[in-house]
C-alpha cells in the first residue's frame, strides 16, 4: 500500500496541468489526471511522474459533461483500490479549461454556455460528485485568472466565470471546514503555454506589452505555476484557507 498521498488534476495532460502534476511528484505526491482527447499527451505526462518515482493513472473525461461525473466518480474509486489499495484522493485540482477571446458585443452564447459549462458548472458538480472520495484534512484547489482581478478587453465572458469560481471556493473553504479540508484559488496571469499560443502569435506586440505591465518584467511560464499548486498540496501550507493566490509576477499593480 503506498504511503504517498494522491491528487487528481483535471487537465493533466498539457499546459499548466502538465507543470502541475510533474511538480506534485516532485513533491512526493501520486498523481491521477484526467484530459479530454489526447491520449498521447496524457502518457506523456504520466511517463513524466513516474520519472519524478511516483505513480501516475489517466482518466478521459470531458468537464462540460455532468451526465458523466457519477460514473467517473465509480471508475476512480475502483482504480484506487486497485492500484493504491485505497478508495480515496487527498487533493483535487480543477485546471481543465479552455481559452476564449472576444468582445462583449460579439460573444455568442453557444461560447458562454461552452464557458460555463467547462469553468463554473463542471468544476462545481465534479467537486460535489467527489466530496465523498476526498479524504478529510485534504484540499481543493481550483484554478482562476488574473483575469478576474483587472480588465483586459476580451476575456468578458471567461473572467466572469473564472470570478464565479473564486466566490464558489470560498463557500467551499465554508462548508467544508468542519471535515479540515481546504480550499484555495490561484490565479495566474498571462502565461507562454498552448492556452494563449495562438493569440501570442499572431500578436507578439501583446507579449511586449503583458511584459512592460508586469513588474517582474516578463510573461509567465508554466512553471511558475505548477510549483504553487503543489505547494498548496503540502503541509506547509495547512493554515492557508479560502484564500485566492494569484501568481502574476505582479501584473498591474
Amino acid at each position: 500500500m503506498s504511503t504517498s498521498k494522491i491528487a487528481l488534476v483535471t487537465g493533466g495532460s498539457r499546459g499548466l496541468g502538465k507543470d502541475m502534476a510533474i511538480n506534485l511528484a516532485k513533491n512526493g505526491l501520486d498523481v491521477v489526471i484526467t484530459y479530454h482527447s489526447n491520449v498521447e499527451s496524457a502518457e506523456n505526462t504520466i511517463n513524466a511522474v513516474v520519472a519524478q518515482g511516483q505513480r501516475a493513472l489517466a482518466f478521459q473525461l470531458d468537464t462540460r459533461n455532468t451526465n458523466s461525473f457519477k460514473k467517473f466518480r465509480d471508475h476512480l474509486s475502483e482504480k484506487l483500490h486497485q492500484e493504491w489499495n485505497t478508495s480515496k484522493i487527498d487533493f483535487l485540482v480543477n485546471n481543465a479549461g479552455f481559452g476564449h477571446h472576444s468582445s462583449i458585443a460579439d460573444t455568442t452564447e453557444e461560447s458562454f454556455d461552452d464557458l460555463l459549462n467547462v469553468h463554473l458548472k463542471g468544476v462545481f458538480f465534479l467537486t460535489q460528485t467527489l466530496l465523498d472520495v476526498l479524504n478529510d484534512g485534504g484540499g481543493i484547489i481550483n484554478i482562476s485568472s488574473g483575469l478576474a482581478r483587472f480588465s483586459f478587453p476580451g476575456y468578458a465572458a471567461y473572467a466572469s466565470m473564472k470570478g464565479a469560481v473564486e466566490v464558489f471556493t470560498r463557500y467551499l473553504a465554508k462548508e467544508l471546514g468542519e471535515r479540515k479540508i481546504r480550499a484555495n484559488i490561484v490565479a495566474p496571469g498571462a502565461i507562454d503555454t498552448d492556452f494563449n499560443k495562438e493569440r501570442f502569435e499572431q500578436m507578439p506586440q501583446v507579449v511586449d506589452y503583458i511584459a512592460s505591465q508586469t513588474a517582474l518584467g516578463r510573461v509567465g511560464e508554466s512553471e511558475d505555476i505548477g510549483s504553487v499548486v503543489a505547494f498548496l498540496c503540502t503541509t506547509n501550507a495547512g493554515w492557508i484557507n479560502g484564500q485566492r493566490i494569484e501568481v502574476s509576477g505582479g501584473m498591474y499593480l
